[in-house]
């Protein structure tokens, strides 16, 4: 079938394009004013950035934000949209003359469903650039110096199907990556597939090159045995060079398209990836939570003027909205804390929602 938009449909979208517009520009206005008086506060305590620099860091800062807001946008575009038009009786003509609100309804959320896919695949990955710029600059600014030592400890592990290493080093030099009062303990795999402790080797240096770690006044001692003592000593690793210290970046600041790889590499560096795969569900369910929240605007704003209610029905759309936040906030940290899988945390809160506006929507056209 040939999808076409008729002269209606089309009249109803750039009522909504313009509704939402406004209702973006508002929104971003309120999350850059209060990234501004956040950064000037939190980073400008000495007084040294200038406005100019500060105003930078919030651009970079607030389009994550804005874009996590955006189910809101939708829900307080379409809903001014709507009851924009039933205020001017324009709704009351269209169903005199026998139009359906399904007929204007679904186009409304098959335009939030394009742009949530827009927003996914190029929005949402600028935005992530953002947010690790912001985070980048937020910690040179608050006073860490390349190329000196880092008093954070560093956690690596690596190893195979037989054998397994985990790293500590309490220091890190930034400006060679040898890691200081460096700790191995190393795991072996029996026959039947446990692992089990057997060797732990401490050393003042560990420095990592050409697919080896190279200790410098180490002592190790396997299990049940005396320690003994090394100049330096070589370890075989499997730890590429330029990546073996490379923090993953928060899940937020993590595009779209890097996700399935980041997950990748962090499962084959022996760590949970879970907030990752969460993050990465929640991406690919944005789509339908516009396109929901497009529906259940619409949906509260169809009564009649005439019938009385509407300023009811509105606060009411608002309310399940935010309730459809928080709900969305609760099922992540259930999801964060796995208590259940990343898929049904990040699917379940717009499925949900999807519902609730489809019967919404069906009992206020169809009875």
């Amino acid at each position: 079938m040939k999808l076409r938009l008729g002269r209606i449909e089309r009249y109803v979208l750039i009522q909504q394009m313009k509704s939402l517009g406004v209702a973006l520009a508002v929104i971003a206005a309120l999350v850059m004013l209060i990234d501004f008086v956040e950064v000037s506060r939190g980073l400008n305590s000495s007084g040294e950035l200038s406005g100019g620099r500060i105003l930078g860091l919030v651009m970079v800062k607030s389009p994550s934000v804005i874009v996590q807001l955006l189910p809101f946008v939708f829900l307080f575009g379409t809903l001014g949209a709507f009851v924009s038009l039933n205020r001017r009786s324009e709704l009351i003509a269209m169903r005199a003359a026998g139009v359906s609100a399904w007929r204007f309804v679904l186009p409304a959320a098959g335009a939030a469903v394009a742009l949530g896919v827009l927003t996914v695949t190029v929005l949402g990955p600028m935005a992530a650039a953002g947010d690790a710029v912001w985070q980048r600059e937020r910690a040179r600014i608050s006073g860490s110096v390349p190329g000196g030592a880092s008093n954070e400890a560093v956690w690596l592990r690596e190893g195979d199907a037989n054998r397994q290493m985990i790293i500590r080093g309490a220091r890190q030099e930034q400006a060679s990556g040898r890691l200081l009062d460096a700790t191995f303990f190393i795991y072996t795999t029996t026959s039947s597939g446990r692992r089990v402790f057997t060797e732990r080797i401490d050393a003042a240096t560990a420095s990592l090159n050409a697919g080896r770690w190279r200790l410098t006044d180490a002592a190790g001692a396997q299990t049940g045995q005396r320690a003994v003592r090394y100049a330096t000593l070589d370890l075989p690793s499997n730890l590429a060079d330029e990546e073996a210290f490379q923090r993953f970046a928060r899940p937020q600041s993590t595009p779209f398209w890097s996700l399935p790889n980041q997950i990748r590499r962090i499962e084959d560096a022996g760590f949970a990836s879970t907030a990752y795969q969460l993050r990465l569900q929640q991406l690919l369910a944005t789509p339908l939570i516009f396109g929901a929240m497009s529906i259940l605007a619409a949906a509260f704003s169809l009564r009649l003027m005439r019938l009385g209610d509407l300023a009811r029905m509105t606060v009411a759309a608002v309310v399940l909205g935010f309730a459809f936040f928080f709900l969305n906030q609760f099922s992540s940290a259930m999801g964060s804390a796995e208590v259940v899988p990343p898929v049904i945390a990040a699917w379940l809160p717009p499925i949900l929602t999807a519902l609730a506006a489809f019967t919404l929507l069906i009992y206020t056209e169809d009875g």
